[in-house]
């Protein structure tokens, strides 16, 4: 795993805090701990690739913290634990954001399955980010006409079809099509669906 992979738990059991934090560096993970939430939030969130936190623990519970991360850093998976396994509380966990909700005592296998997990979903988010805002941007030097024909071409329509409902020709349809191409550096029709689609993406806001 990179150096740059950190996982931060947060628990008010320093026994489990120890406990879990030797079993990640076994699997070379990077690890932090904090004995409470408002310590973690204190510290570099920004940092983190990973949280695993207890559901129960005082002044803030795991969920106040899911919340508050989603705040701040929409793309930072969590992962809830609890000793209570009750299916409202993991489905709360669950609504809140959290990617995964994990029972007291787990198994070494389904801790490390799960933090895995949850940075392979941190890492797609921000991909998909970069994704969006690259689309955006090429997508922005299109004209308002080129536009409408390639929502037009990425609705499916043909190039009569598009032609028709736009009030232009067939062959102005392909001379914007090819335009289009160039600009947005697409290679065929899948790169411009793709682009469109990742460029109508929602990007919650953060902060």
């Amino acid at each position: 795993m990179s150096a740059s992979t950190r996982v931060c738990i947060v628990d008010d059991d320093a026994c489990v805090r120890d406990s879990i934090r030797m079993l990640l560096e076994v699997a070379e993970f990077a690890v932090r701990d904090y004995a409470s939430a408002h310590d973690f939030l204190a510290d570099d969130v920004f940092g983190a690739s990973c949280v695993i936190t207890d559901r129960l623990m005082p002044e803030m519970d795991g969920l106040a913290l899911q919340k508050e991360v989603a705040r701040r850093r929409h793309d930072l998976p969590v992962v809830m634990m609890s000793g209570h396994g009750r299916v409202d509380l993991a489905v709360r966990a669950m609504k809140c954001g959290a990617v995964d909700f994990i029972e007291k005592p787990f198994k070494t296998e389904t801790l490390l399955a799960s933090i895995r997990r949850a940075i392979a979903i941190g890492e797609r988010i921000r991909s998909d980010i970069v994704e969006t805002k690259s689309a955006r941007k090429r997508i922005d030097l299109l004209t308002p006409r080129e536009r409408h024909v390639l929502n037009e071409i990425v609705a499916g329509q043909s190039n009569k079809a598009a032609a028709q409902k736009l009030g232009i020709s067939p062959r102005t349809v392909e001379v914007y099509r090819s335009q289009i191409m160039g600009k947005l550096g697409a290679q065929g029709l899948s790169d411009m669906v793709r682009m469109t689609l990742a460029a109508r993406r929602i990007i919650p806001s953060s902060g």
